[in-house]
């Protein structure tokens, strides 16, 4: 899993250059030198078309998520996961709606030295009920299991919604080749800004 902002504070503010824009904090990450894992030949981490999802509503969002899923809050992100499969949102300040030129040249070299062995596949706008967003598809490594220190290859799925001088990066993340397509479109479709 890919962890792109670790605040304590309500939101994170960099300023870039001499101008007033504002950008995600990235930290620094051990993983910058860590190579691509290959993705394992039959993928554990479908959600299974039977999952239910309920209404999870934070102070700025409301977002549908798997009923069950373990939730863990730290300042202003949440994560749901199960086993291999989790759904985090990120909060930061932002001034104005991200664009592609941004992310290009600004977030995805961020996103690529902060994660574990990130390959960006695609960026693109999206038109979602939520809002219009940046969505950004990329793989990665997972964090090693607490346990058995083993890794495999996740595949991506992150949403940039804007508002308000708000970001909100809605992150969806399974094992690389798990089939979770119809899943991951509820989810993404279902944010909606309170």
């Amino acid at each position: 899993m890919v962890h792109l902002f670790r605040t304590t504070a309500r939101y994170a503010v960099v300023a870039v250059g001499l101008c007033c824009a504002l950008a995600p904090v990235f930290t620094a990450s051990p993983a910058q030198s860590e190579t691509a894992i290959v993705p394992e030949k039959n993928p554990p981490g479908d959600i299974p078309d039977s999952q239910v999802f309920v209404v999870y509503t934070a102070a700025d969002y409301t977002l549908k998520v798997p009923e069950g899923w373990a939730r863990t809050e730290a300042g202003d992100t949440v994560r749901f996961a199960a086993k291999l499969d989790g759904v985090a949102v990120s909060l930061t300040v932002q001034v104005a709606a991200p664009t592609l030129d941004w992310v290009k040249a600004q977030y995805l070299p961020g996103l690529v030295r902060t994660g574990r062995a990130v390959t960006v596949t695609k960026f693109s706008t999206e038109t979602l009920p939520g809002g219009s967003a940046i969505r950004l598809d990329y793989t990665s490594n997972s964090d090693p299991n607490p346990v058995t220190n083993k890794q495999i290859r996740l595949e991506n799925a992150q949403f940039l919604f804007f508002k308000s001088g708000a970001m909100a990066a809605l992150d969806l993340y399974a094992p690389q080749g798990a089939d979770n397509v119809d899943q991951w479109r509820l989810m993404s479709r279902s944010f909606a800004w309170r």
